[in-house]
């Protein structure tokens, strides 16, 4: 296994997202916030979330253990070409659903795009 850097940027993009979701009960004062709602929203809610930490802590760790796999074979070039889609359709799902002019939805919808990117570069080489 060789270092590279751009899959290494992915996995630290990865994990950054992974521990932002872990965040959100805090961030967004979910226990006041989602006894809002009904039981199954609330359950959905919150297994969605777990799962997109599982998701990108899974992904953070496929790039920094197949670095070569994924740049190498077609099977790690779609799960590559698959995290770009990710990113670039939650970007556009941004614009969607959070049509908010604030310099926090700014820099996440950035950090969405840079998702894409950094997905996107190794499939160029």
């Amino acid at each position: 296994m060789r270092p590279d850097l751009p899959l290494l940027l992915c996995a630290l993009h990865s994990f950054g997202f992974a521990a932002f979701h872990l965040a959100f009960w805090k961030l967004f004062g979910w226990k006041r916030e989602l006894a809002k709602v009904g039981l199954p929203t609330r359950a959905i809610v919150q297994i969605l979330n777990l799962r997109l930490v599982y998701l990108f802590a899974g992904i953070g760790v496929l790039c920094l253990l197949y670095p070569d796999e994924l740049r190498g074979t077609p099977l790690g070039r779609a799960v590559l070409a698959f995290m770009a889609l990710f990113w670039a359709g939650r970007t556009v799902e941004q614009f969607v659903f959070l049509p908010v002019d604030h310099r926090l939805v700014r820099a996440l919808t950035a950090l969405f795009v840079l998702g894409m990117i950094l997905f996107a570069l190794p499939l160029l080489g």
